[in-house]
This record gives C-alpha cells, sequence and structure tokens, in this order.
C-alpha cells in the first residue's frame, strides 16, 4: 500500500467516561463534538466493505460496514474500540483494529455507520 491512496482526513473523537457510583458510561459531548476530537486530523485510506439493512422493534435501519487505513503510529495505537472516526462529517463507530500489511507500516480500523 502506497501513502498516495490515503486520500480522505479524518478525526479520531474519545468520549469522556463518568462514574456515577454505580457503574460507568460514556459520554459524548452532543452539544460541542468538537470536544471530544482526539489529536489532529490525520490522512486516511476509506473503503466501504458493505451494506444492509434490519428490521429492529419495528424501525428499519441501514447500515455501512467501512475500512480505514492510516499509517501506523505512536497515535494511531492509542486508538481503541471505544473511539469514534469522523469523515467527510459522518460519525463511524470503531468495531475493531488490526495491523495491516508489512510490519508497523499500516493499522486498519473497521468502523460501522448507520445511516
Amino acid at each position: 500500500m502506497g501513502a498516495a491512496k490515503l486520500d480522505r482526513r479524518v478525526q479520531f473523537r474519545r468520549a469522556t467516561f463518568a462514574d456515577n457510583g454505580f457503574n460507568s458510561s460514556r459520554d459524548w459531548n452532543a452539544a460541542d463534538p468538537a470536544a471530544d476530537n482526539l489529536g489532529s486530523r490525520i490522512w486516511a485510506q476509506k473503503t466501504d466493505l458493505s451494506d444492509g439493512e434490519r428490521w429492529r422493534a419495528g424501525e428499519v435501519a441501514a447500515h455501512v460496514t467501512t475500512r480505514f487505513v492510516v499509517r501506523y503510529s505512536s497515535f494511531t495505537v492509542s486508538i481503541t474500540p471505544a473511539d469514534r472516526i469522523v469523515c467527510e462529517g459522518d460519525v463511524y463507530e470503531i468495531t475493531g483494529i488490526k495491523e495491516g500489511e508489512g510490519r508497523r507500516q499500516w493499522l486498519e480500523i473497521t468502523c460501522a455507520r448507520m445511516v
């Protein structure tokens, strides 16, 4: 994979964790989503893998599975499935992260987005 394929700018977001004494939960800042931004935007390759629709509780929900490839770095290694990716205004939930082809050169991040 060459750097020329990294043609999208993505922003990672990290939620804050709130603990009320009984349990902890991830809180996303709905009023100011940029407040959850983690680091600066980086270059990535975006590939849509699949799409589909599901019936759940009487509603139809469409979803898209997407893979982002980013350069391996100390910053990108800190990304976890608890984080999110924003690409071109769309928010993606991270479902998996693995090392791509070439040792410590690329990370493949699989995500899901509700349409």
